[in-house]
């Protein structure tokens, strides 16, 4: 059989043992040795030259699979046909078969590594907006509700995805293999921990719903229940639901009037139908049917919280008395003021009654006496000998008039030499340092004015 010439590339490297000259070699010297461009040469594999010799690419490839072959080889042997005849009986199949699997074992062992090798350097890179507990939240979110909308209005994640946003993760992680390899790989390497809280915000499918529906809204049921219905039902509960979970969402449920018993009364149509307002439903109530629903938290935070207040008020009765004390000491007390006794000026130290109409108030020394004597109250040498005079008239007023030659302050305002101001009950009266109460004895002071009424007397 005549075969058409074509030139051959295997002629770079040694020729198989045993094998029949090809009759694709036209080259007349055998061992002519063509060199070739590339700057690496790459060995060759005895069942290759076998194959390219014979002139069948991919002889010993399974269907579908692929071998990295230089271009010389590929473009010049693909249109080749296949070899039959002696040629094709000088290299057996056993012998061809033999050699294909150890190149293809050898062949898939680097594909798993370089694989392996690219996955992990994929996971480790940045995934973008998207976060590894993003994509497990997403996809719980679907399986529990098959809902995108309803995943994306009940799902907190990490940045503000909208409905296309999801649904093209979504895609991506169900139909890109390159997305979801490196998802899947990021969210194994999650912690535990973290895995465990995404699991437990899970959304609640509708057949979770329905049988906590099954607790009536009426009703106030304790986690003992909730436990109850997670036992008889584990199939249809997510795995890491708890009875603390489950009373939480049924609480939501009756707080949104959400429950299967609950109806929300319709608004009416026709203005003359009469809506039930809040108090209308207040007065229908009878309060000796109503449960008296107690919380153990609740009623300790109160005992607590009477503990103090009964605290509180057994220390304002203690220190009440000390109290009167400072108040009587301030203001005085009845015993200061008999029925002689027109006014007192007190001091820190010294009382002075004031029993006559008229009183110098100064600091006494051997040749000049004074009615009250500042210094049996503290430190006078800045005090005038007649420093100030205190008098009362005829309507019931007393006026100090300023006589020294500092001012005197009454209740903060001076008082200069020479002027006179009205004192009224508890005025304080400042002097050279030295601090006085002038209090008033309203009911003898009642009884002058009677008197100056009836006598008609001026003012």
């Amino acid at each position: 059989m005549d075969f058409p010439a074509t030139p051959s590339n295997a002629s770079d490297s040694n020729e198989y043992t045993g094998a029949t000259r090809s009759p694709f070699h036209n080259v007349p010297d055998d061992n002519k040795r063509r060199s070739s461009s590339r700057s690496i040469k790459r060995r060759r594999f005895d069942d290759e030259l076998v194959e390219y010799s014979l002139g069948i690419p991919g002889a010993s490839l399974g269907k579908g699979d692929k071998r990295m072959r230089t271009q010389s080889y590929t473009s010049q042997v693909s249109d080749i046909p296949a070899a039959s005849g002696p040629v094709a009986a000088a290299n057996p199949p056993q012998e061809r078969r033999r050699a294909s699997s150890k190149v293809s074992g050898g062949g898939s062992v680097a594909r798993k590594s370089r694989r392996k090798g690219q996955l992990s350097h994929l996971s480790t890179k940045d995934l973008g907006r998207w976060k590894p507990t993003d994509d497990l939240a997403l996809i719980l979110g679907v399986q529990q509700t098959n809902d995108l909308r309803i995943v994306h209005r009940g799902i907190k994640f990490s940045c503000r995805f909208t409905v296309s946003e999801l649904q093209s993760r979504w895609y991506a992680l169900l139909y890109n293999a390159e997305i979801s390899r490196v998802a899947i790989a990021a969210m194994r390497n999650l912690h535990p921990d973290l895995v465990a809280v995404v699991q437990q915000q899970a959304l609640f499918s509708t057949a979770e719903e329905e049988l906590l529906g099954t607790v009536p809204s009426s009703s106030h049921p304790t986690e003992a229940k909730f436990q109850e219905i997670l036992d008889q039902n584990p199939h249809v509960f997510y795995p890491s639901r708890t009875a603390k979970s489950l009373m939480t969402h049924w609480q939501r449920l009756k707080l949104f009037n959400l429950l299967p018993d609950q109806r929300v009364q319709p608004l009416p149509k026709n203005a003359s139908d009469k809506v039930l307002s809040f108090s209308d439903a207040e007065d229908t109530l009878n309060d000796s049917e109503l449960t008296d629903y107690k919380e153990e938290g609740l009623e300790t935070e109160m005992q607590i919280a009477d503990r103090i207040d009964k605290k509180d008020l057994r220390l304002l009765e203690t220190s009440l008395t000390r109290w009167q004390v400072l108040v009587s000491s301030v203001a005085g007390s009845s015993a200061d003021l008999d029925k002689n006794t027109l006014a007192v000026l007190r001091g820190r130290l010294v009382r002075y009654l004031m029993r006559s109409r008229e009183i110098a108030v100064g600091r006494s020394t051997r040749d000049h006496a004074i009615d009250v004597d500042l210094t049996l109250e503290g430190p006078a040498a800045k005090v005038s000998r007649k420093q100030a005079t205190i008098r009362l008239r005829n309507g019931g007023d007393f006026f100090m008039s300023s006589e020294g030659k500092r001012p005197i302050f009454v209740d903060g305002r001076p008082v200069l030499p020479g002027n006179k101001v009205k004192l009224n009950h508890n005025s304080i009266i400042e002097i050279a340092g030295l601090r006085f109460i002038f209090l008033v004895n309203q009911e003898l002071i009642s009884a002058i004015r009677q008197e100056a009424v009836k006598v008609n007397i001026p003012v």
